[in-house]
């Protein structure tokens, strides 16, 4: 029987466990992306936790696809150094840690890079004003792009990359109805709707080469009108098992999803955790790769159910580690109360204000006992 702490391996990555900290924006890099000592903090404080593999957050491959300010960024050749030692200070805990390469597509913020952002299609008339629509030779650059980001990843000491194709970033708008509605070779069937995905993954895998692991997030669907459905979905993973992908986070939603979000609110009962284990549990039982599943898990006897009834090989965690960096280490010591995570989302508002991810929470009460 599979343990979650037991010795595995992606693409002969050698994991100390099942556990994985999901892509985070954390609002600690430097304008012009670049890592920093605060964030060779955090993520050394997240290896020394005893998480398996740590997975950096969205670094965006274009200043063209930028999302976030102090969004981490991979897009150029002078960042390579910075996050170099910010994946020193993660191997220096026994843990390996994986780039996550990003374009933000319609979500990308045009006070940041002074430009409408790029769309796969115009869907309406309020679209006219605020995007542009990418040509044809746009979508046919955008693999090398993605290939020369995992080549400075690789140069930066990651130990693999993760091509983010979920929450409605350009990746996973491709691959969507409600945001692709091109009548070129990138729109209308699915196949052309997950070209640019397959043309990413493949530039990448020639450009890293066949040992170095390449995963991929993606939506098990929209919740969206017209959106991408768990049925499409799995007709993409099993594309993307045939082009080599080594993994696949199965998440879910878009920053418009409403209550049917990435990020959900009120995680208090066991039922409402791992809300994405129906799907990920079809894409375990169809694929032959290793299945990561995340969205809200909190309790280590959950993940230990949901792992021996073949829902997913991995389990990927946030919020929960934002509250408590050594929670994994935490549980495999016998500590196996449940995280103390409200899933109050005020995490992502303490980024948003300039202050950097941190749980406001436990600030409270630092500042309480000071």
């Amino acid at each position: 029987m599979p343990a979650l702490f037991e010795t595995t391996a992606i693409n002969g990555l050698r994991l100390k466990n099942r556990f994985v900290r999901s892509a985070t924006w954390e609002g600690m890099a430097k304008e012009d992306g670049a890592s920093t000592p605060q964030l060779e903090k955090l993520y050394a404080d997240l290896a020394a936790g005893g998480i398996g593999l740590i997975i950096s957050s969205h670094a965006y491959i274009t200043q063209e696809g930028q999302a976030t300010p102090w969004q981490l960024g991979i897009y150029k050749d002078e960042l390579i150094d910075p996050l170099l030692r910010l994946t020193e200070a993660v191997h220096q805990h026994d843990c390996h840690i994986v780039a996550q390469l990003a374009h933000a597509g319609c979500f990308t913020s045009q006070k940041l890079t002074g430009s409408a952002p790029m769309v796969m299609s115009i869907v309406d008339e309020k679209g006219k004003k605020l995007h542009r629509e990418a040509d044809t030779n746009e979508l046919m650059e955008l693999p090398a792009l993605f290939a020369k980001a995992a080549l400075r990843a690789r140069q930066a000491g990651f130990d693999g990359v993760q091509l983010h194709a979920a929450h409605g970033y350009l990746l996973s708008q491709s691959l969507s109805p409600a945001f692709n509605r091109r009548d070129d070779s990138y729109g209308g069937s699915l196949q052309n709707r997950a070209r640019l995905l397959l043309e990413s993954l493949s530039a990448v895998r020639q450009a890293v080469g066949p040992t170095f692991p390449i995963l991929t997030k993606i939506n098990c669907a929209d919740f969206l009108d017209g959106g991408s459905t768990v049925e499409e979905a799995l007709q993409v993973g099993h594309m993307l098992q045939d082009a080599g992908i080594d993994a696949i986070e199965v998440s879910g939603g878009t920053l418009i999803s409403g209550e049917l979000s990435p990020i959900r609110q009120k995680i208090n009962t066991e039922n409402k955790e791992a809300y994405f284990r129906d799907a990920a549990k079809r894409f375990k039982e169809e694929l032959s790769l290793p299945v990561m599943l995340v969205g809200g898990i909190r309790s280590l006897p959950l993940a230990e159910k949901l792992l021996n009834e073949g829902v997913a090989d991995y389990f990927s965690m946030s919020r929960p580690l934002i509250r408590e960096p050594g929670l994994i280490k935490r549980w495999q010591e016998g500590d196996t109360r449940k995280s103390t995570c409200v899933s109050d989302n005020l995490c992502n508002q303490a980024a948003r204000s300039g202050k950097g991810l941190c749980c406001v929470v436990e600030k409270k009460k630092e500042m309480a006992t000071a």
